[in-house]
C-alpha cells in the first residue's frame, strides 16, 4: 500500500508581533505539527495561547516571521508565488468564529454561495444573512469554504458563539461532509469536549509552545503536561454524583519550573 503523505506540515513556526522598540509578542514560538489528508487536527489552549495566529499564519493572512508550511507538497511559509498563491486560496479555507464578519451584508445567500451539502433549503437562497440564526450563519460560513473544493479547511473557533445544541450540529454536518469528501480539517477550539468528539489528533497549546500532541486516545488517557492535565480536570462530567465530587487542578508556568525552549520532540 502507498504511504500517505502529509497534507500539511508546519515546521518550527514562530508568529512574533513587534509592538514597539523595546516589546515583542510571540504568540507563536516555535511550533510544529502535520496533518494527514481526510484527518482532523485539534488545537486547543486557553485565549491568548496562539491558536487563532497559528490558522492565520498557515492560511497566510499574517505573514510568518519564521519557519516552514508545507501545503500539498509545496512551501507556502516564505514568499509565494502566483501559482503557488493562486492554489493556497483555493485549496486552503477557513471559517471564522463570526460568519457575519465575513458575509457581504448586503449579498443575499444564493450570491454568496451555491451549495446544499449543507443542509439549507431553497427558500433560504433569496435572503440575506441577517436574516438567519448562528447556527445557520455558520451553515453559511461552511457553505462558502466549500464552494471551492479545498484540501483543507481551518475552523477558527467555529462554534464556540454558538449554544450548545447548534454545536452538536455544526459538528456533526462537519463530520459528514468530511466522510463524503475526503476533507482535512485543523480544528482550533477551547472546548476540549468538542475537540475529542470531532479530532483524530490534538496539539495542546498555551503560550506559544505546542506543550504536547498526540492521538485523541492518547491526550485523554495518557496526558503528560501538567498544563494538559489542568484543562482536562476542568471538563464537566454528566453524571451530577462524579461532578459533585470531581476535582479541578490549576497550572501556574511561573510556578511549574518548565522551560518551554527545552522540549522536545517524541515520535
Amino acid at each position: 500500500m502507498e504511504k500517505k503523505e502529509p497534507i500539511l506540515v508546519v515546521k518550527d513556526l514562530k508568529q512574533h508581533f513587534k509592538i514597539n522598540r523595546n516589546f515583542t509578542v510571540k504568540a507563536v514560538d516555535g511550533i510544529s505539527f502535520d496533518i494527514m489528508p481526510g484527518e482532523t487536527y485539534g488545537l486547543v489552549g486557553e485565549s491568548g495561547s496562539g491558536k487563532s495566529t497559528t490558522g492565520r499564519s498557515i492560511i497566510r493572512l499574517y505573514k510568518p516571521t519564521s519557519g516552514s508550511i508545507v501545503f500539498n507538497g509545496k512551501e507556502i511559509g516564505g514568499k509565494l508565488d502566483k501559482a503557488t498563491a493562486k492554489e493556497l486560496h483555493t485549496k486552503m479555507q477557513m471559517i471564522f468564529q463570526d460568519p457575519m464578519a465575513c458575509l457581504n451584508p448586503r449579498k443575499k445567500v444564493i450570491d454568496i454561495i451555491g451549495h446544499e451539502l449543507v443542509g439549507l433549503s431553497r427558500e433560504h437562497a433569496s435572503r440575506y444573512p441577517h436574516q438567519f440564526s448562528g447556527g445557520q450563519r455558520q451553515r453559511i460560513g461552511i457553505a462558502r469554504a466549500l464552494i471551492m473544493n479545498p484540501d483543507l479547511i481551518i475552523a477558527d473557533e467555529a462554534i464556540s458563539a454558538l449554544d450548545v445544541s447548534i454545536q452538536a450540529q455544526v459538528v456533526n454536518l462537519m463530520k459528514k461532509i468530511q466522510k463524503e469528501t475526503g476533507i482535512a480539517y485543523l480544528f482550533i477550539a477551547h472546548d476540549l469536549s468538542m475537540v475529542k468528539y470531532i479530532s483524530d489528533k490534538i496539539g495542546v497549546l498555551h503560550l506559544g509552545h505546542l506543550v504536547e500532541t498526540g492521538t485523541t486516545e492518547e491526550i485523554f488517557d495518557n496526558p503528560i503536561h501538567p498544563y494538559t492535565k489542568s484543562l482536562l480536570s476542568a471538563i464537566p462530567h454528566p453524571n451530577p454524583r462524579v461532578e459533585k465530587v470531581r476535582k479541578s487542578f490549576t497550572y501556574d508556568y511561573k510556578e511549574s519550573g518548565v522551560d518551554y525552549t527545552k522540549g522536545t520532540e517524541h515520535l
